[in-house]
């Protein structure tokens, strides 16, 4: 129970990773690797600020604003100086590993005795063993989904959503689309820099390389979502990646359990989610009549 109850915790945490790489792979269509280096900067800023007495409120919210920033320079980069989109994140997330470097002082940052966002409620309620983060998770997640879903619907995020579609049909449509990709990049790592500072206060560390394979680990949320909830509205969407995030860390955590080490995770994540990618197209093919494959 207390796996289930841990995978569920840190599963509701990594889902803003997931609305995040959500914004930039499936309504951009630009597979962003600037996340690889929001996530580490986000929990960076929101550790240093705990650290040095800032509220864990307002420090979470600083982890939003750095990813945020970080996305902006990698929108400027594609769009105002013309260098590819794949390119521009790599160049990001290098940058950002000297920079995260910096903001911390060291290569690793301790949480264990400063006040943590994840352990809010403990002081005031006594709550079992991940209790407290699961509702703190939950109550952000629920106003970010809203908050999201509904700017979507909004002039500036249905431009976001026409110049993933189809960049050249929305220029002609007089939708400027450099400012839409910029915007749409900032706010996808604005809420993975979220979900590095919240990731951070869960484990109660900050450290340079947990950046690492989270485009993986996203990725893999949202394919889990859409593999086995398919077919469904935007708005539901957004719903459903709560639980392919969690579906994802509860199959981390029974490999975990049957002695799986720790050190193969990465090549874990990496073939469950080759498997995720494979499985519609295996799906479809096994479905479809002999004749038809020819």
């Amino acid at each position: 129970m207390t796996i289930a109850l841990g995978a569920i915790a840190e599963g509701l945490l990594w889902t803003f990773m997931a609305v995040g790489i959500f914004i930039s792979f499936r309504i951009l269509k630009r597979p962003d690797l600037t996340s690889e280096g929001s996530f580490p900067l986000g929990a960076a800023v929101a550790s240093i600020l705990i650290v040095n007495g800032v509220n864990p409120f307002l420090a979470t919210l600083g982890a939003f604003l750095a990813g945020a920033l970080a996305g902006f320079v990698t929108g400027l980069l594609m769009t105002k100086l013309q260098i590819p989109g794949l390119l521009a994140g790599i160049l990001v997330m290098t940058a950002l590993y000297s920079i995260n470097l910096r903001i911390m002082g060291k290569s690793n940052l301790s949480l264990i005795n400063a006040p943590r966002l994840t352990t809010f409620l403990s002081d005031y309620i006594d709550l079992p063993p991940f209790y407290n983060t699961i509702i703190i998770a939950l109550i952000i997640l629920a106003v970010i989904i809203f908050l999201v879903s509904h700017f979507f619907k909004t002039e500036y995020g249905q431009s976001i959503i026409a110049t993933g579609d189809n960049e050249h049909m929305a220029r002609s449509m007089g939708i400027n689309t450099d400012t839409m990709k910029i915007i749409g990049l900032s706010l996808a790592n604005g809420l993975v820099g979220l979900s590095g500072g919240l990731i951070s206060q869960f484990n109660g560390y900050a450290d340079i390389s947990m950046g690492i394979g989270t485009l993986v680990i996203g990725l893999a949320g949202i394919l889990i979502a859409e593999t086995f909830i398919p077919n469904l509205n935007m708005s539901m969407r957004y719903v459903s990646l709560p639980i392919g995030a969690i579906a994802y860390r509860l199959i981390i955590a029974l490999v975990l359990a049957f002695g799986m080490q720790p050190n193969d995770l990465k090549v874990i994540s990496a073939v469950v989610l080759g498997v995720l990618i494979a499985m519609p197209n295996l799906l479809n093919s096994r479905t479809e009549p002999f004749s038809a494959r020819k």
